[in-house]
């Protein structure tokens, strides 16, 4: 019966413990190995240009009640002149990501050694585990589970009869390749490079800085589409009628 199965302390000694350490001593040497492939960004000038420009046009639409009329049409114009306005972009400069990248060939480098830092010491790892602890019961959840956690925690053993708190070796390995980001976080600190999705992200903001997070003809349209729809309303001839209001309110209070 699958309560009747008793963990040889060998299994432990051998097989559990052994595996564990490995998946440690293989995050810690992913982390140090990250970090010395690791390159710092070279923002593009231009692309960091046009995403400030974009914010100071966003200002502008904020606080474009707080100018007057005159002075709101000159800042629009700067902004959306057709000839040489600083949100217009030609059809023909407007890049797609795909483009940038292939125009940036370290940038793809430096994405190629992040991804081969993560997945080779991954599949050589389940190599390992797979040729020499295939095929072992080595832990035993101590809380009973439905049948729906049999395909995760015992991968590689093919018995229905074994109780599904019964974890094989390679389920095992998959637990600690999932479950081990905390003890990384406590070892490496909490900006480690064994957190995939922390990687995920700085790839992202990386690509971002490089202007390949979103087309940059798309931003500074939308930004000047924005300019073109405002209605201006200067609200500063009405701020005194709107505290003598409010301090009526007060004074009756």
């Amino acid at each position: 019966m699958a309560n009747d199965l008793v963990l040889d302390t060998a299994i432990r000694d051998w097989v559990l413990v052994p595996l564990s350490l490995v998946m440690v001593l293989i995050g810690v040497l992913r982390h140090f190995v990250s970090k010395a492939l690791q390159s710092s960004p070279t923002p593009d000038p231009k692309a960091f240009k046009e995403s400030q420009v974009v914010i100071r046009a966003r200002y502008l639409r904020g606080a474009a009640n707080y100018i007057p009329l005159k002075a709101f049409r000159m800042r629009r114009t700067y902004y959306n002149n057709e000839e040489n306005g600083l949100l217009h972009v030609p059809k023909g400069q407007a890049q797609n990501m795909q483009a940038q990248m292939f125009s940036d060939p370290n940038m793809a480098m430096d994405m190629m050694k992040k991804n081969l830092s993560m997945i080779v010491p991954q599949t050589l790892t389940f190599a390992w585990v797979n040729f020499f602890f295939s095929g072992f019961v080595t832990a035993k959840i101590p809380f009973p589970l439905t049948q729906r956690f049999r395909a995760m925690l015992q991968n590689g053993i093919d018995l229905s009869s074994v109780d599904v708190s019964y974890v094989s070796s390679r389920s095992w390995y998959f637990l600690n390749l999932f479950g081990l980001r905390g003890l990384f976080s406590l070892i490496l600190g909490e900006e480690n490079a064994t957190d995939d999705t922390q990687r995920l992200m700085q790839t992202q903001m990386a690509m971002q800085m490089g202007g390949l997070g979103a087309d940059p003809a798309k931003a500074l349209g939308a930004e000047k589409d924005g300019l073109d729809l405002i209605q201006h309303d200067w609200v500063l001839p009405k701020i005194e009628q709107k505290a003598e209001v409010v301090l009526r309110q007060f004074l009756d209070h």
